[in-house]
């Protein structure tokens, strides 16, 4: 059989390319066309970024809503709005992109990394409650590739200690647990809309929350230290133009009108190659727990045994993109493993910054990581069933 496949000169199992990302059309062309003829590109000067943050905000339960530049943006904004400052320490998973950590480097502050559970490559909130100490100030809890985090158990952990909640959710646009969005269970929450993403206009973010005085500080922090009553040129704390434009506004409501069917289709395809995969030996699906009511599905995430399978990882890689199945290893290596962190390469912030990143161990990450990660990106589950066959 082996003789068969695509990686040893056999015909590949698929030709057909997967679905294309973004999706483009006419309505793209008209709304991004019809805001550049008004002249009017920056935000206040238009209505389109004011009406997709209510139309997004209003999506995901949350009562206000700011459209930035881009997700690592929200995140520094949402803990800075916070009280998040120069020694505090902000719990973050280390299976992420270096945004969820980086912002919290700007802000003086120390990440501190917590290990997953293995089986939904979630920060574990066991691992959340082990590394909390006096200095603590935040949690970060990432939904990864859209599935969301055991978000109870991580609010209850927070409140017993009165921490700040920040989710990130810059994978997890429109997922659900127990039938609430994400975007509206932990004090604020921060998505992106870079070019990946399921919501793109290329590069843009947002914060969503229903705390008044969380929202009352990000409105003027990113609008430059002004007050909604406030005059132009007066500026009554630090703040800066972190904006988003109504070009990239335009984009995103043309996006969002065709969001909810993209959404579903991803939901229904990712539930069905879960059962495909589910029995084979070797093979490991993100593990859904009972909450989750609604997968973002950014990413499809399984787990692979090497010794099971007798292969490694980059083997199986190796023969899945010869037989036509864009796979990827994800983040190939923890966050505190970054040069960055090994280095203490924190530029001005690092000051405040005292921790030995040389010393973090995450097992269960150590080996998702290296060894046993695998993605599919979330184009490929907007085609046909037959196509998760």
């Amino acid at each position: 059989m082996s003789k068969s496949l695509a990686l040893h000169g056999g015909m590949p199992v698929r030709t057909k390319p997967f679905p294309a990302w973004p999706e483009v059309g006419p309505a793209e062309e008209q709304r991004v066309l019809d805001a550049l003829r008004t002249g009017n590109w920056g935000k206040f000067q238009g209505d389109e970024v004011r009406q997709f943050e209510e139309s997004f905000g209003e999506y995901h339960g949350a009562r206000h809503a700011f459209g930035v530049v881009n997700g690592t943006v929200a995140l520094r904004l949402a803990l800075w709005a916070g009280g998040v400052g120069p020694g505090d320490e902000v719990i973050v998973p280390p299976y992420t992109f270096v945004a969820t950590a980086s912002a919290v480097l700007e802000l003086g502050a120390i990440p501190v990394f917590a290990d997953l559970e293995l089986e939904t490559f979630n920060i574990d909130p066991a691992a959340i409650e082990a590394v909390v100490t006096p200095r603590t100030r935040a949690i970060v809890p990432v939904h990864l590739g859209g599935l969301p985090c055991q978000m109870d158990a991580i609010m209850a952990i927070a409140q017993c200690h009165r921490l700040l909640v920040v989710e990130d959710a810059c994978h997890a646009h429109g997922a659900r647990y127990k039938g609430r969005s994400v975007g509206s269970l932990g004090h604020a929450a921060c998505f992106s809309f870079q070019s990946s993403k399921n919501v793109t206009c290329g590069e843009g973010g947002m914060i969503l929350t229903n705390d008044d005085s969380l929202a009352e500080c990000c409105w003027s922090i990113h609008n430059c230290g002004r007050v909604p009553d406030g005059q132009w040129y007066d500026h009554h704390q630090l703040g800066g133009n972190h904006r988003l434009g109504e070009l990239q506004g335009a984009l995103l409501n043309a996006q969002w009108s065709r969001f909810e069917g993209q959404a579903q289709r991803r939901e229904e395809n990712g539930l069905y190659l879960d059962e495909r995969l589910r029995d084979m030996p070797g093979i490991h699906p993100q593990r859904r727990t009972a909450d989750c009511t609604r997968h973002a599905y950014h990413l499809y995430s399984f787990r692979i045994d090497p010794e099971t399978l007798g292969i490694s990882r980059q083997t199986l890689l190796d023969a899945l993109s010869a037989e036509g199945i864009p796979a990827v290893a994800g983040y190939p290596i923890p966050l505190y493993r970054e040069p960055m962190f090994l280095n203490a390469a924190f530029g001005p912030y690092g000051g405040s910054i005292d921790h030995d990143y040389t010393k973090t161990e995450c097992p269960r990450c150590e080996a998702i990581s290296t060894e046993q990660g695998v993605w599919l990106p979330h184009r490929c589950l907007l085609g046909a069933r037959a196509d998760m066959d």
